[in-house]
């Protein structure tokens, strides 16, 4: 029963107690992270702003402090393969001016920003901007620099092509599996002279051998487009239907992610419009009957613990959606990929804080 009592009990222990102050353990374990003095935290709309407020880290300035990272955030803003609306090259610039995610992940018990070596080393410095293939090229020898640093690269495009160059660093000494959400299988083939598009990455990705189509599961595709990616299973990817999630159930599909990736390195590839357009509107190829937020967000916490060796965020394209939903959702899902990568066994050891 509430009396007096009780409420002088409560402004004795909460009365004066500082908002950096907290009881339970685990909790004081994050507030001792953030909170710099007592009460004060960094003001979320102000400073220079980053991707997930990472620190920023110049390499032109400073390219010998990239190995003592553990993840490098970095932007790809190129569209060049897309076949339908353009955009996505904003996709980077929109998810920095988003001004407050995390830094406390409620679900995984973590602040990853403060929990790891990560910073926000800019964008992929592209020799054209009109050129596809010097492009690929350019992402592949970025993420090159970033893997043999000993880091794990985290990105933002750009249109989903860019996984497949990705891929090729990553898979260059034994082909990776992949937990893949998506509207889209993205595994079609040449169309117009033209086969590195954003709908066919990964059918070039297993062809190139870098990934492994056996230790790959593909969630959410859904659409008129679904025959031309019958790659997808002939190759041995496991496919689940965007109509087959409310059926099947979000821990099954949780089970069935982990039993398919195993224990191997596995990349992470979230594309937006994985999402129903009610939730991410500003999207490219935008498909009716997706995800929800909340089911987007439980199917990626319960991939912690998978051995993670990179991800991507792709295809926002921000002038499609006059409220940046589609932009903020993006930036939440990013955090819970960064989120996942502190739990990943791929993470190195020695640099932990």
């Amino acid at each position: 029963m509430w009396d007096s009592d009780n409420l002088a009990a409560l402004r004795s222990r909460f009365g004066k107690a500082s908002g950096g102050a907290m009881e339970t353990p685990a909790y004081q374990r994050i507030a001792d992270l953030i909170f710099k003095d007592g009460d004060r935290r960094e003001f979320p709309y102000a400073g220079f702003p980053t991707l997930l407020d990472a620190p920023a880290l110049n390499l032109a300035e400073s390219p010998d402090r990239l190995g003592g990272l553990q993840v490098a955030l970095l932007g790809i803003p190129m569209d060049l393969a897309v076949t339908n609306r353009a955009g996505s090259r904003f996709g980077p610039r929109a998810l920095r001016t988003v001004e407050r995610i995390g830094p406390y992940n409620d679900a995984l018990g973590c602040a990853p920003v403060h929990e790891m070596r990560v910073a926000d080393i800019g964008d992929v410095p592209f020799r054209s901007r009109f050129d596809l293939a010097t492009s690929h090229e350019d992402i592949e020898r970025h993420i090159g620099r970033i893997v043999d640093a000993g880091v794990i690269p985290l990105s933002v495009g750009g249109d989903h092509s860019i996984s497949h160059p990705i891929l090729k660093v990553l898979g260059r000494h034994g082909p990776v599996g992949m937990i893949h959400i998506d509207a889209h299988c993205d595994t079609g083939g040449v169309y117009e002279g033209e086969r590195f598009h954003h709908g066919g990455p990964f059918r070039n990705a297993v062809l190139d051998g870098v990934l492994d189509p056996t230790r790959t599961i593909q969630i959410g595709i859904r659409g008129s487009a679904e025959y031309i990616w019958e790659f997808s299973r002939i190759s041995g990817m496991t496919v689940i239907p965007a109509r087959e999630v409310s059926g099947l159930g979000l821990p099954a599909i949780i089970e069935k992610a982990r039993a398919v990736v195993g224990d191997g390195p596995t990349y992470l590839s979230f594309d937006i419009d994985s999402l129903d357009p009610a939730f991410a509107p500003g999207t490219g190829t935008p498909e009716v009957g997706g995800l929800t937020n909340r089911e987007a967000l439980e199917i990626l916490r319960g991939m912690k613990g998978v051995n993670l060796v990179g991800g991507d965020v792709v295809e926002v394209a921000p002038a499609y959606d006059a409220t940046s939903n589609t932009a903020h959702t993006a930036a939440q899902m990013l955090f819970e990929i960064l989120s996942l990568i502190l739990f990943s066994p791929s993470l190195r050891e020695a640099a932990r804080v």
